[in-house]
């Protein structure tokens, strides 16, 4: 039932995407912000609590609504799946995002190409090259197919009904929205406080993202360019940890731009001042506009060596 789940929610989000789960998420982000006001005084177990009180309501309602029509048919608690799975997952925002960005440099575009990147990631586009539009769009593509796809897809096949699917995209808003200053962002005492406060649920990020980002850069390896993704998986990752997203990151940017045959990373342009010198991840040139198919092209076929992985183990459990 996993896989059908899965095909289903993955073939309604590309049909149309969710409405309201941009609102979901902004819902669920006050949410956890109201929490922080009310319970961020300093102390370590104040944070602990606050990490169970904003991930626990959400994860026992999903798995409790799960176990009540599932007991009613398997077909409700399949339903069910489909529902959770629709609303939280974003394959169409990075495949349609990029979509646009290829036609937008195809018709001559590079400003229109800018647009669709600011409206997709945010940030300051407006004096970019199209080689960095194309770097930094492969870079949140990567990010994103992993954080909103293939992250919760593992969770959601490993724990029962949809409780590992809701307990990443909640535990990944939460440790966003507690992560202090961003790289680049200027260091207070109130974002250094907002930090402290964050350290649970990053450490427990840390820990739901171990396994299923270290399958997402192998598959990225397995369907691309094997020998020199697993050589920048394995040299590179460290270099990206004061970056946004850190190590587990920079397994997924390493890998895929490795598989890709590219470099992403390098100097990122600000609104004002120098620009922002990164880590460069991966090998050959750096990457620019006609990679962005290929970039397209290798978040699918990894998606479909997971649906294929998933289709053999759950034909694997009907064998009798």
């Amino acid at each position: 039932m996993s896989f059908i789940a899965i095909v289903v929610a993955l073939g309604l989000e590309q049909w149309r995407s969710f409405a309201w789960r941009d609102g979901l998420a902004r819902a669920f982000v006050r949410y956890a912000r109201d929490l922080e006001h009310k319970m961020n005084g300093g102390r370590p177990e104040q944070a602990l609590l606050a990490t169970a009180a904003a991930l626990a309501p959400p994860v026992v309602v999903a798995l409790g609504l799960h176990v009540l029509l599932d007991a009613m048919h398997p077909l409700l608690g399949a339903v069910w799946n489909v529902v959770v799975l629709y609303a939280l997952m974003g394959f169409r925002r990075f495949s349609h995002a990029a979509s646009t960005l290829v036609e937008a440099f195809a018709a001559g575009d590079p400003t229109g190409a800018r647009r669709a990147l600011a409206a997709w990631r945010g940030g300051y586009t407006a004096e970019l090259s199209s080689q960095d539009v194309a770097r930094l769009a492969i870079e949140r593509g990567l990010v994103d197919a992993y954080r909103h796809v293939f992250a919760v897809l593992f969770w959601f096949a490993v724990l029962p009904g949809p409780a590992g699917a809701v307990l990443y995209w909640c535990a990944n808003l939460v440790a966003r929205e507690w992560s202090g200053a961003a790289p680049g962002d200027e260091d207070t005492p109130i974002t250094r406080a907002r930090a402290r406060f964050g350290e649970p649920v990053r450490g427990l990020l840390g820990v739901l993202d171990w396994v299923p980002v270290r399958l997402t850069a192998l598959s990225f390896a397995i369907v691309g360019d094997f020998e020199d993704a697993a050589w920048c998986w394995r040299m590179q990752p460290e270099t990206w940890k004061n970056e946004e997203g850190g190590v587990p990151m920079g397994l997924v940017l390493a890998s895929g731009a490795g598989a890709l045959g590219v470099t992403i990373g390098g100097p990122l342009a600000m609104p004002a001042g120098p620009p922002r010198m990164r880590p460069e991840l991966g090998l050959g040139d750096p990457a620019d506009p006609d990679v962005l198919p290929a970039a397209i092209g290798l978040v699918w076929r990894a998606l479909i060596l997971w649906l294929l992985v998933v289709l053999l183990v759950t034909l694997a459990h009907l064998a009798p």
